[in-house]
């Protein structure tokens, strides 16, 4: 952290040594939404502790009775708790709603947000399946519920909601599920409130960034290259501290626990992406740029899971291991063959380790680099912080480019988030998407006056390559405007 190499996220830094009851962890999954005034009252306490206690939550609302208006009553009830739970937090409770696209409620859900104003505190994801996209294709498998014709109506209005009101969210469920190295003992519906973590019910997620932008050496010269022996002392460091702080973040309910330290989930990510593609000479929309990602996320993956070898053989697996089945997983079969032996011959400490978050906060203090997996969202502008009198507006500059600035002229690789096309968004997050175990939170960022059309083959392009989930954002949409 005093180098500016890593950071675990937000709530680590806002929690840690406080003298009152305040989680670690950034983020919970509840169980799903029940049916039943009595069962939605204790359901409902369980996630106001959860937000008391600094948590972020994530629900599936597909059990909710259909065509009832329990959906939507149901997140409006939420959105009351989560603002009684919060009163007087600088960070006002953040949620995750996700629905199955085949819940009769669906349509609505759509629409929940395309007025300025509603369920601030809420990120919707329509829930997405295999059997859905091949039938928007004209292609239902036997026995699909869905016609060629319904599936394409439910898309369309999907589409136009998206394009004015940058709202709903997709989760490609089966693609989730594929990759799930738990395939065996559970299935994954709900998210985190940014989209990074898929899952259980009860189960939580520690997150910690590397700051890509502090590893590259020789930076805008021919010679420029990313140091990926500190990438992987880094990432080893990382797990590391993540792992010790499982056992010591406070959990807000003590089925949390239970869940979290059955499996030991982690989700270590990056973020300066962007700074340090600049810094290597490679413009974001490049394919090499796509490639050099990929490569560097796999360095990561490969740290991250030798260093949870290491840590087995000191401290033991995860209760929840076994060798078969895990090794059966579809995202360990793809490890190289030395790092396979070794977790089979002493286990991993950590079911899971990789998740790229937003790193909004900790970007900043990482020196305003980029965030996550993005663009670089400015090169120059004003970021607000909340201060006890209020928000503070400051000038912030890249720093990437400012270093390119004291030596050169010209914009050079340069591109801002908006002059990044989202076809090569989506590339480089697809390039990053298959060395990550978790997910990766992404908001593609749209044209203002992108189409349905172009969405469309966008969205379409995403589920082929194997991206888990995204969110969309196109200015001048209802989100972006004030209420």
């Amino acid at each position: 952290m005093e180098s500016r190499l890593f950071f675990p996220a937000g709530r680590v830094l806002a929690g840690a040594g406080c003298d009152h009851h305040k989680t670690l962890l950034n983020c919970f999954v509840m169980s799903p939404a029940p049916n039943g005034q009595i069962a939605r009252r204790s359901w409902l306490a369980e996630a106001a502790v959860t937000l008391a206690a600094g948590g972020g939550v994530g629900w599936d609302f597909s059990a909710l009775e259909a065509g009832s208006g329990a959906v939507l009553d149901t997140l409006t009830a939420c959105e009351r708790m989560c603002r009684a739970s919060t009163v007087g937090e600088s960070r006002g409770g953040a949620m995750m709603a996700a629905l199955d696209v085949a819940h009769a409620d669906a349509p609505d859900f759509i629409l929940a947000k395309r007025k300025a104003g509603v369920l601030p505190r809420f990120n919707l994801s329509l829930l997405v399946d295999d059997n859905f996209m091949l039938a928007l294709e004209g292609r239902p498998p036997r026995g699909s519920c869905w016609r060629a014709d319904e599936a394409r109506t439910r898309w369309q209005q999907m589409l136009e909601s998206m394009l004015a009101s940058s709202e709903p969210g997709l989760l490609f469920t089966d693609s989730i599920n594929r990759e799930n190295n738990l395939w065996w003992r559970e299935r994954l519906a709900g998210t985190n409130p940014c989209g990074e973590a898929p899952l259980p019910p009860y189960g939580a997620c520690l997150l910690g960034s590397v700051n890509l932008a502090r590893l590259v050496r020789r930076p805008f010269t021919s010679a420029a290259y990313l140091d990926f022996e500190r990438l992987e002392e880094a990432v080893a460091s990382g797990v590391r501290m993540l792992d010790g702080l499982l056992d010591r973040a406070g959990y807000p309910l003590e089925k949390q626990r239970r869940v979290a330290l059955q499996s030991r989930r982690l989700g270590l990510g990056v973020m300066g992406l962007a700074d340090a593609l600049a810094m290597l000479g490679l413009r974001y929309d490049a394919p090499e740029a796509a490639e050099a990602a990929g490569d560097i996320m796999e360095r990561v993956k490969l740290a991250a899971y030798a260093a949870s070898v290491r840590l087995a053989r000191q401290r033991g697996p995860f209760p929840a291991w076994h060798q078969d089945r895990y090794m059966a997983g579809a995202f360990v079969t793809r490890l190289p063959a030395s790092l396979r032996d070794a977790v089979a011959r002493h286990g991993v400490r950590n079911s899971h380790l990789l998740a790229v978050a937003p790193t909004g906060s900790i970007s900043l203090l990482a020196g305003n680099v980029s965030p996550g997996i993005e663009p670089i969202p400015l090169l120059e502008g004003v970021r607000s912080l909340q201060g006890r009198d209020g928000p503070h507006g400051f000038r912030a500059v890249d720093p990437a480019w400012s270093a390119w600035q004291g030596r050169h002229r010209g914009r050079g690789v340069f591109l801002e988030a908006g002059e990044v096309t989202p076809s090569a968004q989506l590339a480089v997050q697809a390039a990053v998407q298959r060395h990550v175990d978790g997910s990766i939170a992404k908001t593609l960022l749209l044209p203002a006056r992108a189409s349905a059309r172009q969405l469309d083959g966008w969205l379409r392009w995403a589920f082929r390559h194997g991206i888990k989930g995204l969110a969309v954002h196109r200015p001048g949409s209802v989100r972006s405007c004030p209420a």
